[in-house]
């Protein structure tokens, strides 16, 4: 009975101290948290640490819960993701995220089976868990980023000999991985204590991504922000349909805030996907986004400094274009002759992303806005699915405020 009652006391003991640990972290001090170190990515491939990271989507997914210190007074908070291909050879969409309330249905919720996707959080009824609800909680996209094609995996130029051809003369070696560093300090109020956080990567290969995941607080004070999310058609869950939604409609919420809020601020983020050479990856579509019918957001999201990525992209399939140049030859004098280039797939200018980059939100302010009913609307004329076409637009948004 003594041994019983002395291991119990120990225990309570044990977690008192380190709660006491956690929440008295001083507020001048930095902290660096490893979210995920060496974690495999892939489908249906080796499954690596299931204890304390769970897996959804036959490994495509993967999270975990995170302690990290709240800091009353505020701090700056920065991710870093690094990213190595395990064998997965394309470039694949992927999403850090994390799952902002548990105490309301979540993504989580549903993948485990525990709960539905409430019926208003659907469009057209069958693109389910899109948009915010009285009771669900979409996840907040932390980054989100594109798989380069094979870095890592196929830089070895030994164990794989054909790929010192696919390498262009300004490229002096193929880079080992690729890394990602983001501020997220709008967000501080959703990585601070205890929070869940994961990783979706669009791969189909057992082979798939390791990835390295952390989180860096400097602990200087900065104004806190409340954060509530809005939408985000990333497909975390399966069952989840590919969101080519918006050649058949605008994506709307109707939403209310219980107060006034003060210095509200959007964040969009979008990205354009599928139809090989003719769809709404490489055609220039508009955004428009609309907060209580007025156009806030009006750009076509578009990167065209895609060959400056081509370090990264070992596997891209490449082509030869014939050009024409004006230089020097061996004599040291300029002619004019015809050359041909390598041309990668990883060259070509993409909506709104390249392989191997990450892709930066928009972001507007909105001002103060009334306690009551709100709408924000996002229409883009996207390309309807035909065949193995697969249009879509991966969009999320989220505002902050203060009270």
């Amino acid at each position: 009975m003594k041994l019983s009652f002395y291991i119990k006391y120990t225990s309570y003991l044990f977690v008192a101290m380190f709660w006491s640990q956690i929440n008295s972290q001083n507020n001048n001090e930095p902290l660096k948290i490893e979210v995920f170190k060496n974690r495999l990515i892939n489908f249906g491939g080796e499954a690596g640490d299931t204890t304390t990271v769970k897996r959804l989507q036959n490994g495509r997914v993967v999270f975990k819960k995170v302690v990290a210190p709240v800091y009353k007074k505020g701090t700056d908070v920065s991710i870093k993701v690094t990213l190595r291909s395990n064998g997965d050879k394309w470039d694949k969409s992927g999403s850090c995220f994390v799952v902002p309330n548990r105490e309301q249905i979540d993504i989580i919720d549903v993948a485990l089976g525990k709960e539905k996707f409430p019926k208003s959080s659907n469009v057209l009824g069958d693109f389910q868990g899109i948009l915010k609800t009285e009771n669900y909680t979409p996840a907040i996209e932390l980054m989100r980023f594109m798989s380069p094609f094979g870095v890592g995996h196929y830089s070895d130029e030994e164990k794989y000999p054909k790929m010192k051809y696919y390498r262009p003369v300004y490229v002096p070696k193929w880079e080992k991985e690729v890394v990602w560093e983001s501020d997220i300090s709008e967000l501080e109020s959703l990585v601070t204590g205890e929070f869940y956080i994961g990783i979706w990567i669009d791969t189909w290969t057992p082979e798939g991504y390791v990835v390295d995941v952390s989180l860096q607080y400097s602990g200087r004070q900065r104004p806190k922000l409340k954060v509530m999310p809005l939408m985000n058609t990333v497909y975390y869950v399966e069952g989840q349909k590919i969101p080519d939604l918006f050649s058949q409609t605008a994506l709307g919420l109707d939403f209310s805030v219980d107060k006034n809020l003060k210095d509200v601020q959007l964040y969009y983020t979008t990205t354009g996907h599928g139809g090989h050479s003719g769809g709404d990856e490489f055609i220039k579509l508009r955004n428009e986004v609309f907060f209580d019918s007025k156009l806030v957001i009006n750009e076509i999201p578009w990167r065209d400094d895609c060959a400056s990525f081509r370090r990264f992209n070992p596997s891209s399939g490449v082509w030869t274009k014939k050009d024409s140049a004006y230089a020097y030859n061996e004599n040291f004098k300029k002619e004019f002759k015809e050359i041909e280039e390598r041309l990668a797939s990883s060259d070509m200018s993409r909506s709104n992303w390249c392989p191997g980059s990450k892709v930066a939100p928009y972001h507007v302010g909105l001002g103060d806005i009334k306690e009551g009913n709100h709408k924000l609307q996002v229409e883009i004329p996207g390309t309807a699915n035909k065949k193995e076409q697969y249009n879509h637009w991966l969009v999320s948004a989220y505002i902050t405020y203060k009270e």
